[in-house]
Order: structure tokens, then sequence, then C-alpha cells
């Protein structure tokens, strides 16, 4: 699930892989996968598995 919908991930995806392919920048996002906060020195290092909830929250500037 990514952002409240269903999606398909292909194996041994990590975080980073799969909002940059999802046009995210990974330095522009906060991620929160299954209710946790995931620190972005560790986006790399995890990867999604199926049943996963992955929200991803951007930030935009603005006035």
């Amino acid at each position: 699930m990514f952002n409240g919908k269903k999606r398909d991930i292909k194996d041994n995806t990590n975080i980073t892989e799969f909002i940059t392919i999802n046009s995210y920048k990974p330095e522009h996002v906060v991620v929160e996968l299954n209710e946790e906060i995931i620190p972005k020195e560790r986006y790399q290092e995890i990867i999604l598995k199926d049943n996963d909830v992955l929200e991803v929250l951007s930030f935009m500037g603005g006035g």
C-alpha cells in the first residue's frame, strides 16, 4: 500500500528506489512505514515487503 493505494513493488526494492521511481526526492520527504517514521539514513537499507504500508509526505514552500 502506497499513500492509501494498492501498488505492486518489484522484489528487493528499497525505500529510496521506490520513492525515486514515484517521482519523489528522498531528501524532500518524510517516510512512514507500517506506522513508524523511518530516518532518511535507513531508506536504502530497508527492503519493502508484501503488505507493507508506506506513506510519503512531501513538503513544498510557497506563500
